[in-house]
């Protein structure tokens, strides 16, 4: 049964975030994306903070492992991811967001890709140094994933969801760029899915390796919650901190709590 939740739980966060930010990726839903930085912004601080280390500490308390032992492994984890962000194998290619997702004068995103950049890039392999970096980074949730399903199932739900929202707008970006390196366009969303996929492959390695290790399941824990306080302070959050007028500024508080109350009515709905 947990195997079967896995497997499902990364399908969502990898193949959904892709073909969400397929849809999003038309001029129709491109404003919504601007949004979904927030929202991701505050579902992956709050999955962090309010599910996986309370989740973490209360398993620790059980075997016996000190709280500085977990602080210490979050530490070393901010920074292990800091270093995979430098060698770009954790957001490769997803600078370009910065730029390509900005908000006019009435609030609307809009999402477009540098045509210098673009094909820069294509000169140097066609878009698979982005598929490459996507790969790793969807392996990596997978494991992530699992470790939180093998916690509790609505722990896993919940940082399922919360990856699922924090990869649908660099899938957006990844989209477009995709569709500028490629010979053939349409082959974008093919590859793009393929990468994601391999949130699934992360999820059964996942199962494998932290079952096999399930008492050092609270550091499994950390390290996943580390991820998502990188992610959220050093890449989402930053692409928030612009000039704004009061009504956009607003908007961002109200989706970034939005993202919160998400993971909070899950908590709710554990306890029920």
């Amino acid at each position: 049964m947990m195997f079967t939740l896995i497997v499902v739980g990364t399908l969502v966060a990898g193949l959904g975030s892709v073909w969400i930010a397929a849809l999003l990726a038309s001029a129709l839903l491109s404003r919504f994306t601007q949004h979904l930085l927030s929202l991701a912004a505050g579902a992956l601080l709050a999955t962090a903070f309010m599910r996986l280390l309370p989740e973490a500490f209360e398993q620790a308390a059980q075997d016996s492992i000190s709280a500085q032992a977990l602080f210490a492994v979050l530490l070393v984890g901010v920074v292990f991811f800091f270093l995979l962000d430098k060698a770009e194998l954790w957001h490769h290619g997803h600078e370009h967001h910065h730029e390509q997702v900005h908000a006019d004068d009435h609030g609307h995103a809009h999402v477009h890709a540098h045509t210098d950049h673009a094909h820069t890039h294509a000169h140097r392999g066609g878009g698979w140094a982005v598929l490459l970096g996507d790969s790793v980074h969807a392996f990596g949730d997978g494991i992530l994933i699992a470790a939180a399903f093998l916690a509790d199932a609505h722990l896993g739900l919940a940082a399922a969801l919360a990856v699922m929202t924090h990869e649908v707008p660099h899938h957006v970006g990844d989209l477009v760029v995709l569709r500028q390196m490629l010979v053939q366009p349409r082959g974008a969303l093919l590859r793009l899915s393929l990468a994601g996929a391999v949130t699934t492959l992360g999820g059964i390695v996942g199962y494998a390796v932290v079952g096999a290790l399930q008492g050092y399941l609270p550091f499994f824990l950390v390290v996943a919650a580390s991820s998502f306080i990188y992610v959220a302070l050093a890449d989402l959050i930053p692409q928030l901190q612009k000039r704004l007028t009061p009504r956009q500024t607003l908007a961002q508080v109200l989706w970034l709590l939005a993202g919160m109350g998400v993971v909070a009515l899950i908590g709710v709905w554990v306890q029920h």
